[in-house]
């Protein structure tokens, strides 16, 4: 019987995106800082359904940038699962229930593309624009808990971004896979509370879960 819920991260994570995005576009011409810049983003942008001209002067005076910086077209590059996530996704589907987490802008989530590439493996979708939260918000989190009728307790989150993935999830109460991809840990002191685990990469994050799974099933 499949207890726990895994959600995992899409950008990075579970695929490459090929080609800048809007919001790479946007932080690099703000003049604020990156980490100011991507907190704006996620929280005025990534968090609506829909863009307007409100929502473009609104993005860009939070970003300090003239309304003519927000890209005029937006060409979503397609996904590209990274080397290794099939056979991840078939590993956990065994024990889990997987869905997607994402901060994605509406103008950029191809969910039906994604849907595509993770049948039959991922069954549900939760990208930041459909929500109306973005990681590390633990409502985003809470969200996806609730839609599938469980508790953050029996949730795991799997991510490459410390902050969006595992500040983000341990503050919601979920424990945290953070895919390193090489980095070092930037604070190894929260690897003490026994919620947060490192994987080099998506095959190792299904390997770390497996145990983790087989744990709490035994």
């Amino acid at each position: 019987m499949k207890t726990l819920l895994v959600s995992i991260d899409v950008g990075g994570t579970l695929c490459r995106v090929e080609g800048p995005t809007v919001a790479t576009i946007l932080a690099t011409a703000s003049p604020l800082g990156p980490a100011d810049a991507r907190r704006v983003i996620r929280q005025q942008l990534y968090t609506r359904s829909s863009i307007d001209a409100a929502v473009i002067a609104e993005v860009c005076d939070a970003l300090q940038l003239p309304v003519s910086a927000f890209p005029a077209t937006v060409k979503s590059p397609p996904p590209r699962l990274l080397p290794g996530a099939v056979a991840a996704l078939q590993t956990m589907s065994r024990h889990a229930t997987i869905v997607t987490l994402s901060n994605v802008s509406c103008l950029e989530a191809d969910t039906r593309r994604l849907r595509t590439l993770l049948h039959p493996w991922v069954v549900d979708q939760f990208p930041s624009c459909r929500i109306g939260y973005a990681k590390p918000d633990p409502a985003a989190f809470h969200c996806v808990a609730t839609a599938h009728q469980t508790s953050p307790a029996h949730m795991v989150h799997i991510g490459d971004d410390w902050g969006c993935d595992v500040i983000g999830a341990r503050t919601a109460g979920v424990t945290a896979i953070w895919v390193s991809n090489g980095r070092p840990v930037p604070e190894p002191e929260r690897l003490n509370d026994g919620g947060v685990l490192v994987a080099a990469d998506l095959t190792a994050a299904s390997q770390h879960f497996t145990e983790l799974a087989t744990w709490r099933q035994s």
